[in-house]
């Protein structure tokens, strides 16, 4: 192995890590899926030279994501609850820097492809790879992940916001949404939410959450602020990119909560209590 791959594979780490993120929907799982991809690259370079690393790297971790993903896909099948993705949170001075491929409310409209739509679509809508190199790591036709990434476009669009808000505008929303939680002003939270406003909490079947998503601005306030009224300390982090809370129950880290808004209104709330979700999440923010 020589120190050349090992730096050009390092400096390709960080893409090839959000690569397997948007597919998979788990952090964790995309490092694992990087690390074991490393591994297969010094033994394909040992049997001949790997002349172009980015681009070997992307298709490798792309067909390995794929994998995990079908093999995911059953047991998130028989699932307790709704299934979300796994965040990646950091504290505000410490945010990291993700691009839009992995914001939360992509990632939760992506659960609704099937695995090589959602593959199809990331590799070539958000990471630009031409359809001839998406066809290597979907094992499909050119023409035929062409058709898989249209009909992913459409899914995705029907499920993320349709006015692009700045993080200026989603802190401004989510800030007033807190204060008026905080204040108990149900009123107040109904006005910041959209009419169709879903609010989904995904315990795993290991701690207390709501089974079914809630539905409509009434419902979701009420829950949101007995929820409040509930935790203990409330924190404001950074979640995948946009401002969210994470709340702490005796010091240890209890749920995390994801806001989209769209426009002047949120439309989503996905509150994670999953314990190996938090624990992951907390270490792929650091």
């Amino acid at each position: 192995m020589s120190d050349a791959l090992a730096a050009a594979y390092d400096e390709e780490r960080p893409r090839l890590v959000r690569v397997a993120y948007a597919i998979l929907g788990s952090h964790a799982e995309a490092e694992d899926v990087v690390a074991d991809c490393w591994l297969r690259l010094v033994a394909a370079d040992e049997r001949e030279p790997v002349r172009d690393v980015a681009a070997w790297a992307t298709v490798t971790v792309a067909r390995a994501a794929l994998d995990v993903l079908r093999s995911a896909r059953s047991r998130r099948e028989t699932y307790v609850g709704p299934w979300l993705p796994e965040p990646v949170v950091a504290d505000l001075e410490d945010r990291v820097s993700l691009d839009d491929s992995v914001r939360y409310a992509l990632l939760v409209a992506l659960e609704r492809l099937t695995p090589a739509e959602r593959t199809a679509w990331v590799l070539h809508d958000i990471f630009e790879m031409p359809f001839a190199d998406v066809a290597a790591a979907v094992g499909r036709t050119p023409e035929a992940v062409r058709q898989l990434a249209r009909r992913a476009r459409e899914h995705v669009a029907a499920g993320t916001p349709r006015v692009a808000v700045d993080a200026s505008t989603h802190d401004r929303v989510v800030g007033a949404f807190l204060g008026a939680a905080a204040g108990g002003d149900l009123a107040g939270l109904v006005q910041l939410l959209d009419p169709s406003v879903v609010l989904t909490s995904d315990g795993g079947g290991v701690v207390n959450a709501a089974r079914r998503p809630v539905v409509g601005p009434d419902r979701v306030s009420r829950f949101f602020a007995g929820v409040a009224r509930k935790e203990g300390q409330v924190e404001i982090v950074d979640v995948n990119g946009r401002t969210g809370v994470a709340m702490l129950v005796d010091g240890r880290l209890h749920s995390v909560v994801s806001f989209t808004v769209d426009g002047e209104l949120i439309t989503r709330i996905d509150i994670v209590l999953a314990p190996d979700k938090l624990s992951a999440a907390r270490s792929a923010g650091r």
